[in-house]
C-alpha cells in the first residue's frame, strides 16, 4: 500500500493494532485532520475535539501562526545540538523567561523529561545548596499524580496498571495524600526532604481540583522548611484553567503574566504540551539562578532539546496564547459550561458531580470505576459529532481547545446535554 493512498478507518486501526505497541486504549475514531476547535476522520465526518490532545492543542489545531512559523524555521535550520551556538535558542530562552518571569530555562522536549529534569535538578540543590547527605534526597509527591510513564515518574505512582511488573523502583520518593495539607506538613519535618512536586490540578486523575488554599498553603509550608516547591504544569499551564498558570491561583491576572505578584511562584516550574500549540514536542524547566546554577556541562543534556525549529514554534504558540486573551476565553467560557453541567444534574441521576477550572472539565458519572457507562457515553457523544475520552473509569474530562467561541461552546453543551438525556433514557 503507498502511503499516499486513502485508507479507511478499519484499515487504519487494523495497521496499528498489527504493528504497534498495544500501550494505548484509543476512542476508535481516525482522524485526518484538524483546524481550530474541529478534527475530521478519514471518511470526512467532522468533530468538535473535546480533548486537545490532553491539553496540547490549546491554541486549536493547525494555528495558522504557529503552522507559519514552523514552516519558515524548517526551512532554515531544525536541528544543531547543543555541541554548536544556533541562532533561535537565546532569542527563545530570553522570550520563554520573560514570559514566565523566571532568570533560566532548561528546554526539553516531552513533559516526562522536564518531570525528570526538575528531579534531578531538584536532588542536586538538595545536596550542594540544602546540605542534604549523599544520597539521601527525596522527593515528596501526592497519591493519584500523572507525571509520566518513565520508571523514576512511576515509582511515583500509585497506580497499579502504571507500576505492575516495572521494579524495581526510584528510590527516594514519597507519596502522601493529595489536598491533605497536614499530610504536607508531617513529612516536611525530614530535613531530607528536597522538593515537592505537585499538580495544582491533578488531570489524569479526573480533574481534581484541590482547596482553594491548598497549593498556597503547601507553598508556604516548602517556604518555611526551605523545599523546593516544584509546579508541574504540563497540562495545567498555558491559560487552560483560565489563568497563565494553575498554580497563580486567584490572582487577577487572565492572559498575561501578573501585574502584581501571583499567590505562588513556583520555585521549579514544568511545562510542555501546549507551550508548542501541540505541533512539536517541546517542553521547559524554568527556575531562578540559585536553583539553575547547580547545573553544569555534561549533568544533563538533550540532543533535541532547544533546536531551532522548536524555539519558533514555541514563541509563536505563546504569542498567540497573549495576543488571543486565552487564558480569559477559557475562564469565561468554562464557566459557561460549569452552570450548565449543573443544570444537568438536576435533571439526570446518570451525573452526579461536575468539577474543574477554566475549560479543564469533567463530570462524574453515577457508576463504579469498573463499569463501561462513561466509554458508552463517550462513544455516544462520537456519534453525535463530539470527542471526549474516560479516565479513572466512570469520569469524562472535558478540555477543548481555548480558541473554542462562546457559540460553538454552547452547540457543545446541547451535544453533551442531548447525549446524556437519550443515554438516561
Amino acid at each position: 500500500m503507498s502511503v499516499l493512498e486513502r485508507i479507511t478507518s478499519e484499515d487504519a486501526i487494523a495497521l496499528e493494532k498489527k504493528y504497534g505497541a498495544q500501550n494505548y486504549h484509543p476512542l476508535p475514531v481516525v482522524l485526518s485532520r484538524g483546524e481550530g476547535v474541529f478534527v475530521w476522520d478519514v471518511e470526512g465526518k467532522k468533530y468538535y475535539d473535546f480533548l486537545s490532545a490532553y491539553s496540547a492543542m490549546n491554541q486549536g489545531h493547525c494555528h495558522p501562526k504557529i503552522i507559519a512559523a514552523l514552516k519558515q524555521q524548517a526551512e532554515n535550520l531544525t536541528l544543531t545540538s547543543r555541541a554548536f551556538y544556533n541562532d533561535m535558542l537565546g532569542i527563545y530562552e530570553k522570550y520563554v523567561t520573560e514570559f514566565f518571569g523566571f532568570d533560566k530555562v532548561l528546554p526539553m522536549n516531552t513533559g516526562a523529561e522536564a518531570v525528570e529534569t526538575a528531579i534531578k535538578l531538584a536532588r542536586k540543590w538538595g545536596y550542594e545548596k540544602k546540605g542534604i547527605h549523599s544520597n539521601q534526597a527525596k522527593i515528596i509527591v501526592c497519591q493519584n499524580n500523572f507525571h509520566g510513564r518513565t520508571i523514576t515518574i512511576i515509582s511515583a505512582s500509585n497506580d497499579p496498571i502504571a507500576t505492575e511488573n516495572f521494579g524495581p523502583y526510584t528510590p527516594g520518593i514519597i507519596s502522601i495524600r493529595y489536598n491533605d495539607i497536614n499530610a504536607l506538613r508531617e513529612v516536611l519535618q525530614d530535613e531530607n526532604v528536597a522538593a515537592f512536586l505537585v499538580e495544582p490540578i491533578q488531570g489524569e486523575a479526573g480533574v481534581y481540583v484541590p482547596d482553594d488554599d491548598y497549593i498556597k498553603e503547601a507553598y508556604s509550608l516548602c517556604k518555611e522548611k526551605n523545599v523546593l516547591f516544584i509546579a508541574d504544569e504540563v497540562q495545567t499551564g498555558i491559560a487552560r484553567t483560565g489563568r497563565l498558570l494553575a498554580s497563580c491561583g486567584n490572582c487577577s491576572c487572565a492572559d498575561k503574566n501578573c501585574s502584581g505578584t501571583p499567590e505562588v511562584k513556583p520555585d521549579i516550574l514544568i511545562l510542555g504540551k501546549a507551550i508548542s500549540g501541540g505541533v512539536l514536542p517541546v517542553s521547559a524547566v524554568l527556575a531562578n539562578d540559585d536553583i539553575m546554577e547547580v547545573i553544569r556541562p555534561g549533568n544533563h543534556g538533550s540532543t533535541f532539546g532547544g533546536n531551532p525549529l522548536s524555539c519558533a514554534v514555541a514563541m509563536a504558540a505563546l504569542e498567540v496564547v497573549r495576543e488571543e486573551r486565552l487564558a480569559e476565553n477559557a475562564d469565561y467560557l468554562g464557566q459557561i459550561f460549569r452552570d450548565r453541567m449543573e443544570g444537568l444534574i438536576e435533571k439526570t441521576s446518570l451525573v452526579n458531580l461536575v468539577r474543574g477550572k477554566g475549560l479543564l472539565n469533567a463530570i462524574v458519572i453515577n457508576d463504579t470505576e469498573d463499569s463501561s457507562t462513561a466509554w458508552d457515553i463517550c462513544m455516544a457523544l462520537k456519534e453525535n459529532g463530539l470527542l471526549a475520552k474516560p479516565t479513572h473509569g466512570n469520569i469524562i474530562r472535558f478540555a477543548p481547545p481555548l480558541v473554542m467561541t462562546e457559540e460553538e461552546m454552547l452547540d457543545c453543551i446541547s451535544i453533551i446535554e442531548k447525549t446524556l438525556m437519550e443515554f438516561d433514557n
